[in-house]
């Protein structure tokens, strides 16, 4: 059995160890707005944060993940009251919406560590939006910086912590996914 905290909930995953996050998250628990998109770390529809970093559920197993905490698009926000979130609706990002969910999780990781991103930090982004709306996902990456720049300065300036770039791989260290979605 694998225990990990999903959405601030402890949850006990009587699954094989092997099943990837993706696949415990939508068929065991239930939370669908994690996106099956490749399964090979392509295109980060499958975007969750685990312990504060940007993961791609579809490479990680849940055996990997014994003790983490999860949180997917379901437990990002109330009422989808997040900075991100409410920046990607006011900048009209969405165009068939499938891509939303991993890049709004992917952007939230970004920006907790990263109050202030760089051009080559959003770059860094390998989520990929087929639709081409990467104008205004770079808006809505600005956008949202802003409404958190306050707090997350703050935070940012406390701790004094290093900004973590993207990782689809499990928190053990496995290759970096090297696809970038914003150029």
């Amino acid at each position: 059995m694998t225990s990990m905290t999903v959405n601030g909930e402890a949850l006990h995953y009587k699954l094989d160890p092997e099943t990837p996050l993706l696949w415990a998250l939508r068929d065991a628990s239930n939370l669908t707005g994690t996106k099956y998109g490749c399964d090979s770390r392509d295109c980060g529809a499958c975007t969750v944060i685990v312990d504060g970093r940007a993961v791609m559920s579809c490479s990680v197993t849940i055996a990997a993940l014994e003790g983490a905490d999860v949180t997917t698009i379901e437990g990002l926000s109330q009422g989808r009251a997040h900075p991100v979130q409410q920046a990607w609706a006011a900048e009209q990002v969405t165009q068939c919406g499938f891509c939303d969910p991993g890049f709004i999780m992917a952007i939230a990781a970004l920006l907790k560590t990263s109050p202030r991103p760089s051009g080559e930090e959003i770059d860094a982004i390998p989520n990929l939006c087929p639709c081409g709306a990467t104008p205004r996902i770079r808006k809505a990456i600005a956008r949202a910086a802003e409404a958190m720049a306050p707090a997350a300065s703050t935070t940012a300036n406390a701790v004094n912590t290093p900004a973590q770039p993207f990782s689809g791989a499990s928190p053990q260290g496995a290759e970096k996914a090297t696809l970038t979605g914003l150029r």
